[in-house]
C-alpha cells in the first residue's frame, strides 16, 4: 500500500485508467485536474474523506492494481459519533466564499447573455464588454489578486493544489483576452466560446476553492496568520470598495434584463 500512496496521482490514472472513475465516485476530480503531480496520500489529507469512504475508496483502488490479492486497508481511526463537519470558514477566507457568489452570478446569466450575443450590433459588443470589466475587475483584480498576493503566499506556492489554481486563472485570462479581440474582429461565434469556456472553468474551480482549497488553508493558517488576512483583506476592500459596487451594479443590471429568458441550468 506505500507504493500505492506515494504514486502521483496523474502516473496512476494514466497506468489504471479505472482509478479514475474511483476517484470521481468520491468526488476526487484529479481527473480533470491540470496539474496532477499530487501523491495519492496528499490527495487523502486535501479531501478529508470520511474513514469508511476512505477505506472504501483505497480498498476498490487496491483491488485495481493488484487484482486477485486480497488487500486489507485498514480503518482510519476516528471518534466513535464523528460525523462529516459542515463547511465552515475562517472570518478572511468567508469573505472569499461570499465574492464567489457575486461571480457565480455573473455566471449564471451568461448562457441566456451568449444565447442572442451579436457583436455586430453596438448593443451586443457592449454586453460582452461589460461581462469582460466585471471579470477583470471583480474576480481577476480583485477577487483573484486577494488569493494570489495575500492568501496562497502563506504557503509553499510549489504545491500542486496551488499550481492548479494559478493555472486556472491564467487560462481564464487567456479566455478573457480571446473574448477582447472576438469583439475587436466582430466575431461573435469566437467570443461565445470563450465565455462559454470560461464559465465551464470558473464554475469548476470555484467548487474545488469552495469545498476543498479554501478548508484545506484555513486548516493550515494560525491564529494569528487569519488576523493579519483579515485586516489585510479590510484593506483591500476599502480600495476597490468602488469597483465593487460597479461590478455588482453590472450583475444586477444583466440578471434584470436576462432574469426570464435564463435557461432552467443557469437558475
Amino acid at each position: 500500500m506505500e507504493e500505492i500512496m506515494g504514486a502521483r496521482i496523474k502516473e496512476l490514472i494514466a497506468r489504471y485508467p479505472e482509478v479514475g472513475a474511483v476517484l470521481n465516485d468520491f468526488g476526487v476530480a484529479c481527473v480533470t485536474c491540470a496539474v496532477g503531480t499530487c501523491l495519492l496520500k496528499d490527495i487523502l489529507n486535501i479531501h478529508r474523506l470520511s474513514p469508511d469512504d476512505e477505506q472504501k475508496m483505497m480498498t476498490r483502488i487496491a483491488g485495481i492494481i493488484y487484482p486477485g490479492r486480497n488487500i486489507v486497508v485498514p480503518l482510519r481511526k476516528s471518534e466513535p459519533a464523528e460525523k462529516a463537519p459542515a463547511l465552515s470558514y475562517s472570518p478572511p477566507v468567508q469573505r472569499l466564499v461570499d465574492e464567489h457568489k457575486v461571480i457565480k452570478r455573473l455566471l449564471g446569466v451568461l448562457p441566456a447573455m451568449l444565447a442572442d450575443l451579436d457583436l455586430k450590433t453596438e448593443q451586443g459588443r457592449k454586453l460582452a464588454l461589460d461581462s469582460v470589466d466585471f471579470i477583470r475587475s471583480f474576480a481577476d483584480k480583485y477577487h483573484h489578486a486577494k488569493e494570489e498576493d495575500l492568501l496562497f503566499k502563506y504557503f509553499d506556492e510549489n504545491l500542486d493544489i496551488l499550481k492548479v489554481m494559478h493555472s486556472d486563472h491564467e487560462t481564464g485570462r487567456a479566455h478573457v483576452r480571446a473574448v477582447v479581440k472576438a469583439v475587436e474582429d466582430r466575431n461573435t461565434e469566437e467570443a461565445v466560446t470563450h465565455l462559454k469556456a470560461y464559465r465551464e472553468l470558473l464554475t469548476e474551480h470555484i467548487r474545488k476553492e469552495d469545498e476543498v482549497l479554501y478548508p484545506w488553508l484555513d486548516r493550515q493558517l494560525t491564529d494569528s496568520q487569519v488576523g493579519r488576512l483579515f485586516t489585510a483583506f479590510g484593506e483591500v476592500d476599502e480600495r476597490f470598495a468602488d469597483t465593487r459596487l460597479r461590478c455588482e451594479n453590472t450583475v444586477a443590471t444583466l440578471e434584470h434584463r436576462f432574469s426570464n429568458s435564463r435557461p432552467a441550468e443557469a437558475k
